[in-house]
């Protein structure tokens, strides 16, 4: 394996990490804050869930986007 492979398995690495952890931590405080306002409003349970699914499914599309971009590196090794 040259150097420039190896400077694209980083790359692609990197990119699903940055991705992953972003997501995570995201999801977290999303997640997080939810809990809280349904804790404070029981009343308004449905509403604020809905809205969190929607949140973290774009949230998870971000993950997919940084792993389809390390797929889209790897190629450029083969």
């Amino acid at each position: 394996m040259d150097q420039a492979a190896g400077m694209i398995a980083i790359g692609a690495s990197i990119a699903v990490a940055v991705a992953a952890t972003g997501a995570g931590v995201g999801q977290g405080i999303a997640s997080g804050k939810a809990f809280e306002s349904i804790a404070r409003q029981p009343e308004t349970a449905g509403t604020i869930r809905t809205l969190l699914f929607i949140a973290l499914a774009f949230m998870e599309t971000l993950t997919i986007y940084g792993l389809l971009i390390a797929f889209m590196l790897i190629g450029k090794i083969g």
